[in-house]
């Protein structure tokens, strides 16, 4: 409702409310007359008169009243119809203009959207070129202060290595020189008190002479004494002679009896002869594999061998392949993976990298259960899980041919046989001998005798001082002061230096190849070194950002150069660096 109406009603409402009014006010005044006296009174008249007058000006008023009433009807018929019409006009203008707004927002919109996706490509382009340009600049950055970081830690490793073995090969020699100053003070001590004492005696025996010269005739019980005292001294003489005859006995029959003792643990410990060789042979489902293990142009070959170190060598022998490595963990990880990709039946270089990670895997958890299962071997029960894990790396080493693993397994067994029929602590003895030679697992990481880093290990993960003591003194480093260490010496002894348990020749070689690899990866720059052929290769991998074509032939030089001047060896070895360049890009 608008404005003007509200005012037409309420005027409409203001005239009703006074026509009401005069019309009441009317009939009050008839009422009136009707109950005053007849007409014959003039004053009656008068006043009806005037009554008369006023209610004819009433009627008058209330006709206007009534008019006014028709005419703002009217008016207020009028303005509705106006106000009609100007709602319609509003409303087509309302219509119109949301017609026009919506236009307008919908080109807006596309326009809008246009302008996003332009900038949502520019910007995609400019994250994309920013990050390649980051992650080059942060791999570079990366991979030189990690190869920093690395140096700086290998280097600090040795020092604080080095500085720990210089204090206590000083403390030693101090204990040993202040033991050897004690020793000879007493030894002097010792022979000033001989020395006075045999003096005495001397003295003793002139004056006895010369009393007994003096006096020529004895009485009965002076005689008798004399020779009651000369009796007793041939008989303590006698005494002495007889002892020393039922100790040499004794230590011969403790030496029959200790003969005994290890011939019978040795007899009842069987133990394989030693096996270990340097070829896997790999048996495949037909000939035809050998042509898809190959590839186009001989690259799954290089592939595999690049990625696992290994050799793999594909002659005439039907069904089958050979993979050739001195290192067993690298071979058996070089089988497994070979192993994986022949029962996939997908071969190609980008495949061979990831079945030779699972592989990895895969064998770093048969080494965890060979340890376990030794222990359960063994039956020792309680140990620190990361010994655990040094344990399992034996699993793949050897020593002169023999097995580590094996060889701690045979060493506590003949062992507890030995404290069993010396009636020793026989579980005690049985874990020095196990961990004597758990510090084989890190001599590749930490520089020194594997005796030394296994007590240093072993005392770190809560071994006890006597199994510590026993693990450092198997080799003399540190001289056997108990029973157990001097068990744990022998058992290894009879472990190692039974016919057959080692060999020579193999040990030799595989130090050789390490020696090799080892002064290649020394060189700046190298990623992974491989010695391959039997040691008549060696491949080096090298990092293409650090090394470039003329800095890997110069590379190629020294090494070789460095293998001739330290190393024997028959025969010649090629030195081959590989610098290859991957460029990797992920479609999303």
């Amino acid at each position: 409702m608008s404005a003007f109406d509200v005012v037409v009603l309420a005027s409409v409402l203001v005239l009703t409310l006074v026509v009401l009014g005069a019309a009441f006010l009317g009939l009050r005044m008839v009422r009136g007359l009707q109950a005053r006296p007849g007409p014959e009174d003039p004053a009656y008249v008068a006043e009806k008169d005037r009554q008369e007058q006023s209610l004819a000006a009433l009627r008058t008023a209330a006709d206007e009243v009534n008019s006014t009433i028709d005419v703002a009807k009217s008016a207020a018929a009028a303005a509705r119809t106006e106000a009609a019409a100007g709602k319609a006009e509003a409303k087509a203008a309302r219509a119109e203009a949301r017609r026009v707004l919506d236009d307008a927002r919908a080109e807006a919109d596309t326009v809008l959207e246009r302008a996003h996706k332009q900038a949502e490509a520019d910007a995609e382009q400019l994250r994309t070129t920013a990050r390649r340009s980051g992650e080059r600049e942060v791999a570079v950055l990366a991979a030189t202060t990690r190869e920093q970081a690395v140096e700086v830690e290998r280097r600090a490793t040795r020092m604080d290595e080095r500085e720990r073995l210089h204090t206590e090969e000083v403390e030693r020699l101090a204990e040993r020189e202040r033991q050897l100053t004690a020793a000879n003070a007493a030894l002097a001590a010792r022979e000033a008190a001989l020395t006075a004492r045999e003096e005495e005696l001397t003295e003793s025996e002139h004056q006895r002479r010369r009393e007994l010269e003096r006096v020529a005739g004895l009485t009965a019980d002076a005689a008798r004494a004399e020779l009651i005292e000369v009796i007793e001294t041939q008989a303590k003489r006698e005494a002495a002679l007889l002892v020393r005859n039922i100790e040499s006995a004794a230590r011969s029959t403790a030496e029959q009896r200790a003969r005994h003792i290890v011939v019978d643990a040795i007899q009842r410990v069987a133990s394989e002869q030693t096996a270990e060789s340097v070829v896997s042979v790999m048996h495949l489902p037909g000939d035809e594999m050998k042509g898809r293990i190959i590839g186009r142009e001989g690259r799954n070959i290089r592939a595999f061998e690049s990625v696992t170190g290994v050799n793999l060598i594909i002659d005439d022998t039907p069904e089958a392949v050979l993979l050739s490595c001195f290192d067993p963990v690298r071979r058996e990880v070089g089988r497994l993976t070979l192993e994986k990709l022949v029962l996939d039946g997908r071969i190609h270089p980008h495949r061979i990298e990831e079945v030779h990670e699972l592989a990895r895997q895969e064998v770093d958890q048969l080494c965890q259960r060979a340890a376990e299962d030794a222990l359960v071997t063994v039956g020792i029960t309680e140990i620190h899980p990361e010994l655990v894990t040094l344990l399992g790396r034996l699993r793949y080493r050897t020593s002169y041919g023999q097995n580590v693993l094996k060889h701690l397994v045979e060493t506590a067994h003949i062992a507890g046989i030995m404290a069993a029929e010396l009636r020793l602590d026989v579980p005690l003895i049985k874990r020095s001998a196990f961990l004597h030679d758990i510090g084989k697992a890190l001599t590749h990481e930490v520089e020194g005798s594997h005796a030394i880093i296994g007590a240093d290990v072993a005392r770190k993960y809560g071994e006890s001082e006597d199994v510590v003591h026993a693990i450092e003194a198997h080799h003399n480093e540190v001289q056997p002061q108990t029973v157990e260490a001097v068990l744990t010496q022998a058992s290894d002894a009879c472990s190692g230096g039974r016919p057959g348990a080692r060999r020579e020749s193999l040990e030799a070689y595989v130090k050789r190849l390490e020696r090799i690899e080892e002064i290649a990866a020394g060189k700046l720059g190298v990623e992974k070194v491989f010695a391959m052929q039997a040691g008549r290769e060696i491949r080096v991998m090298v990092k293409p950002d650090d090394v470039d074509d003329i800095g890997a032939a110069v590379l190629a030089r020294d090494v070789a150069k460095q293998i001739e001047e330290e190393l024997t060896y028959p025969g010649q070895i090629r030195v081959t660096v590989v610098r290859e360049s991957r460029v990797t890009e992920i479609a999303r």
